[in-house]
């Protein structure tokens, strides 16, 4: 067996029989790893308190060849985002990004991916935890965070005939976004695709920059009422396309921090 030593977020825990527990934490050197921890659940000594849903961890365990998951034999714990537990609205963003992580992240992953997924996990969760998210953060996060997965949709230029949307163009001026192809397509190429969303230029610059700001910065980039319906729509699609499901978290995530209203949402189509 190959023995591992490395940071670690906990995603998820679920209790398994006695006294052990399943883990699916993410790391930067593999991405997803499912582990056991035997007899977690009674040894205070190498799991104290650490085997909670958020915390950062330092962990030691053993990789077995060729079985669906590891032996976790010890864990520290470097942060347990304290901040995320006081507020229900920054404990159900954190659990939705959380489930996202958990649901989308590969197994195995290595390399410049695997820490870039693992950063941004880290920076969210410290985000959260310090300042009470808006919709605008939230929407922001959630974007973020399908671009560390490797889902970054394409905001700037068609992705049928690459044509930009250069700075000329107003921000009230609307085109499409296609799910299916990820990214904004112009007008003459949309005549031409099925299940488009109208969406304003204005909204994907924001939406852009996003993504390519330091995370301290998103606090200070806000949606008006109309971009921020249309965004929520935008990322709601591009997000359950590629999940496929319903996230447990997302109903919660809803009702203590809600993107926009229905009056708003409906105006913005």
């Amino acid at each position: 067996m190959s023995s591992f030593c490395c940071e670690a977020i906990l995603l998820r825990a679920v209790d398994f029989g006695e006294s052990d527990r399943i883990v699916h934490l993410l790391t930067a050197e593999s991405g997803r790893l499912t582990a056991i921890a035997k007899a977690a659940r009674r040894s205070h000594r190498r799991f104290p308190g650490t085997l909670d849903v958020f915390n950062h961890l330092r962990i030691e365990g053993r990789m077995r060849p060729r079985a669906s998951m590891a032996f976790l034999e010890k864990a520290q714990l470097i942060d347990p985002y304290l901040g995320l537990r006081q507020d229900p609205v920054r404990y159900a963003l954190a659990s939705f990004l959380t489930e996202m992580l958990d649901r989308l992240s590969p197994e195995g992953l290595v390399g410049p991916d695997a820490e870039h997924l693992f950063q941004y996990a880290i920076e969210s969760l410290t985000r959260i935890s310090e300042i009470r998210p808006t919709p605008s953060l939230r929407l922001l996060l959630e974007l973020r965070g399908l671009d560390a997965l490797g889902l970054r949709p394409e905001l700037g230029r068609c992705v049928r005939c690459g044509r930009v949307a250069g700075a000329e163009i107003a921000p009230d001026h609307r085109v499409h976004f296609h799910i299916a192809d990820g990214g904004l397509v112009c007008t003459a190429c949309a005549l031409r695709l099925d299940g488009l969303i109208p969406v304003e230029i204005g909204t994907l610059r924001r939406l852009a920059e996003g993504l390519s700001s330091p995370i301290d910065q998103l606090p200070d980039i806000e949606l008006g009422p109309r971009s921020l319906a249309q965004a929520a729509r935008l990322v709601f699609r591009f997000q359950r396309f590629h999940v496929g499901v319903e996230l447990r978290s997302e109903r919660f995530l809803d009702e203590v921090l809600p993107v926009v209203s229905k009056a708003v949402n409906s105006s913005a189509n």
